[in-house]
């Protein structure tokens, strides 16, 4: 992109200006619509996540053997949902802003298996390809007892096959130690920002990992250019399945019966605000896609990003999408949110999901090792810096009188308010990887 066509694009879209400039940027989406008008865009409906729920139900039974640390949800991959009211105070304290209503935690950080958001995408995008190679094969039917899967003739059948994928760590953890236990020969294609722990991690579970010293979008590549070369070899492609989506977007109805048993209410005069960090997309597209069929049109949905990232909000906000990356704005994609590290936004979850959310932000590295150590003081919960991203999120929204007008939303209704911070990863660093991320926050 050359110099002319940057300056054409700040034209038409001033905000670029800010995000070339590193600023800590607050996108409020002026196209967003209801459900309804939005949902033809997607592609996808409640049948699908019914499916993808019913799914998940048949593995219960082996995963739950599989896995002892799934063993007492009965093999369902879920995590808890969990007030934090001294982080809340904190945040007003250090921000200077109020945050009406009520903040809460989504603990994905702590999602057994792989200990990431990936978990629910990732493992289920294996479990799909399984599914399909084993019913194909004559081996499996859906009535069948999906236990029987750990029996070393489902290992031999599924050793006859492998698995890539690109990774900047969390996907790649829970595609590889899940495709490892059922069998599978799995390479997964790391970026250079992925953490060190986190490929140790995977070659203790067997895993092939091919490092490369270019970004996220090199390490897809070079993953999908080996796996076209073998037909026994499927590649899970972050930036456009429809079926890590699916997995993702099963995380609505979950999460509308934990607000129920927690006596919470999301209608009109108690909104519900969800505030989700956000790489490639579809982790927080699936989500917020899943959550919005559960919820309807009082869920509020923001991605966040780091300023030297800021892809999915470049995309949306240009309409551009997946045609235009932050590095040829000059922007290095460099930041300590490994998760978060990508400069080309998937172009599948942001034409989907353009019409849907409230909107993005982006934010620094210091400000979200500051979180880190804040929540850990405060709370006593740990987590990655990536998924801090979304702590900054409700003051964002709550000193917006514009954005907050723009919705309908009165004082009276932000006072009844629920802000959900969705933590991404976080629950298997290693202590002394996580010394060093509580070291970098400002106490």
């Amino acid at each position: 992109m050359t110099t002319t066509d940057i300056d054409t694009l700040i034209a038409q879209h001033p905000l670029v200006a800010d995000l070339i400039a590193l600023k800590e940027t607050s996108w409020f989406n002026p196209d967003f619509t209801s459900l309804q008008e939005g949902l033809p865009h997607v592609g996808l409906g409640q049948q699908d996540i019914a499916d993808a729920h019913a799914r998940l139900l048949r593995f219960a039974p082996y995963l739950a053997q599989a896995f002892d640390d799934t063993a007492a949800s009965g093999g369902i991959i879920e995590s808890p949902l969990v007030a934090i009211p001294a982080m809340q105070r904190v945040l007003e304290l250090r921000g200077g802003q109020p945050i009406d209503g009520a903040l809460w935690l989504k603990k994905d950080s702590h999602l057994p298996i792989s200990g990431s958001i990936k978990a629910r995408g990732g493992i289920y995008e294996v479990l799909t390809h399984a599914e399909k190679l084993a019913r194909e094969a004559g081996l499996l039917d859906e009535g069948d007892d999906y236990a029987q899967l750990l029996s070393p003739e489902f290992q031999a059948f599924f050793g006859q096959y492998r698995i890539a994928v690109g990774s900047t760590g969390n996907l790649g953890l829970s595609i590889g130690i899940m495709s490892a236990r059922l069998g599978f020969h799995v390479t997964v294609h790391m970026s250079a920002d992925a953490r060190a722990w986190k490929k140790a991690k995977l070659r203790a579970h067997g895993v092939t990992v091919v490092e490369y010293e270019d970004d996220y979008g090199v390490a897809v590549e070079q993953g999908r250019r080996a796996a076209e070369g073998d037909p026994r070899c499927f590649f899970i492609d972050d930036e456009n399945s429809r079926t890590l989506f699916l997995g993702y977007a099963a995380a609505g109805e979950r999460v509308k019966a934990q607000l129920q048993a927690q006596g919470i209410a999301v209608d009109r005069e108690h909104p519900l605000f969800v505030y989700l960090p956000c790489g490639v997309g579809g982790g927080p597209g699936g989500v917020a896609f899943g959550l919005k069929m559960a919820l309807g049109d009082h869920v509020h949905c923001f991605f966040a990003e780091p300023t030297h990232s800021p892809c999915m909000l470049l995309g949306i906000a240009t309409g551009l999408h997946d045609a235009i990356s932050v590095q040829e704005l000059g922007i290095d994609n460099q930041t300590a949110a490994d998760g978060l590290a990508v400069g080309r936004a998937s172009g599948f979850v942001g034409r989907a999901m353009q019409r849907l959310i409230d909107g993005c932000y982006t934010l620094s590295d210091q400000a979200m090792y500051d979180m880190l150590g804040w929540l850990s003081q405060a709370e006593d919960i740990q987590l990655e810096p990536s998924a801090l991203a979304g702590m900054a999120g409700p003051q964002r929204i709550c000193a917006s009188a514009a954005y907050q007008q723009l919705h309908g939303l009165t004082p009276p209704r932000m006072r009844h308010a629920t802000h959900l911070v969705w933590a991404t990863g976080g629950g298997m660093v290693p202590p002394d990887e996580m010394a060093q991320y509580l070291a970098k926050g400002r106490q």
